[in-house]
């Protein structure tokens, strides 16, 4: 009995190693610094989502995987592993980004994750018909840093609502919809596929997206520790490379975006693909993969809303927190030549 008892723990504790430790990262770890694949945090939204596909064609191609995703549910432990230096890259957004640098953390932005896909949602039966009518509401975003929130500024100055009249509280973007079923919270400011969640399951609509008060909108961007651009250069350039790539693939067309979010939901994200594809495809244009270089215009009228709404207490300089090296040399990189249901990219 106690050998049946002894092997029995010895399968359970060798089934859990197997399972649920990330060995991969850990024998990364043990390799020559020059050679480790480096960390690259991400949360499962769709502005994030050509870092998992970079990831995916890259194992059919033949230089293989260049980079190691790591979800993560919120940006405020992205931003403390950037810090550490658990994680060399990460997609986080644009006044995260800005703030941190602004704070001293050694790291620049060298592209963007995409533009549009973000909306302010409400309940179907919350009686909300205008933004006007978000006075004395709950409304969830993702962080005080965040370009949701600078929506919700802007979305405010037009109906003429002071910030007294509009409770604004931070929520992990995975918990917004479930807190809007519950009638926790009465809006969110959300980038997708959450607006698109919400729309699903019949208890959301879409007040408005973001592009209604912001044409040139994005939200989320890709930053590199400086360390990593001045040790490995030449791992950063191929990691942006692939996401340019990648935002040109998803641009191909709609089946190109349904196979993205039949595999991004199912190996990475953890969500049904079906959310996916409808924050993908309905309609193409809801969420943009082009045009990704940094454009000091879009990151000066961010950080003078974030001086304005009191997140951001100096002035700083686009050249201060961006590196545009990366990004010029990604504009000659055309798509993917990857085809559905194949097992090679180039």
């Amino acid at each position: 009995m106690f050998l049946f008892g002894f092997g029995w723990l010895g399968l359970v504790s060798g089934l859990h190693a197997y399972l649920n430790v990330n060995w991969p990262a850990i024998f990364n770890d043990y390799l020559p610094a020059a050679k480790r694949k480096f960390n690259v945090a991400f949360i499962p939204v769709t502005c994030h989502l050509a870092c998992p596909v970079t990831d995916y064609i890259s194992k059919f191609s033949k230089a293989g995987e260049i980079f190691m995703p790591r979800m993560f549910q919120g940006f405020p432990e992205i931003k403390e592993a950037l810090i550490s230096g658990n994680m060399q890259a990460a997609f986080i957004v644009a006044p995260l980004a800005i703030a941190l640098k602004a704070q001293g953390v050694p790291v620049r932005i060298v592209y963007l994750g995409h533009r549009y896909g973000s909306a302010v949602v409400v309940r179907k039966d919350g009686g909300i018909r205008t933004f006007a009518d978000m006075r004395g509401k709950t409304i969830a975003i993702p962080s005080r840093f965040s370009d949701e929130r600078l929506i919700v500024f802007r979305a405010m100055k037009a109906f003429g609502i002071k910030p007294n009249e509009l409770k604004m509280v931070e929520m992990a973007p995975p918990d917004v919809a479930g807190a809007l079923a519950a009638k926790a919270i009465d809006a969110f400011s959300m980038g997708e596929p959450y607006p698109s969640q919400a729309e699903m399951g019949g208890f959301g609509r879409v007040l408005f997206h973001a592009r209604e008060y912001w044409p040139d909108y994005m939200s989320c961007v890709l930053v590199v520790r400086e360390d990593m651009i001045e040790s490995r250069p030449d791992a950063v350039q191929v990691l942006v490379d692939g996401v340019a790539r990648s935002g040109l693939w998803l641009e191909k067309g709609k089946p190109y975006r349904e196979d993205a979010a039949d595999f991004v939901g199912r190996f990475y994200y953890n969500q049904q693909p079906a959310l996916l594809r409808w924050a993908l495809t309905k309609p193409l244009t809801r969420v943009m993969y082009n045009n990704l270089a940094p454009r000091k215009v879009d990151f000066d009228l961010v950080r003078d809303l974030m001086i304005e709404t009191g997140v951001l207490d100096k002035k700083i300089e686009f050249e201060e927190y961006t590196d545009l090296r990366f990004a010029d040399k990604a504009t000659i990189q055309t798509a993917w030549k990857y085809e559905i249901g194949t097992a090679t990219a180039e």
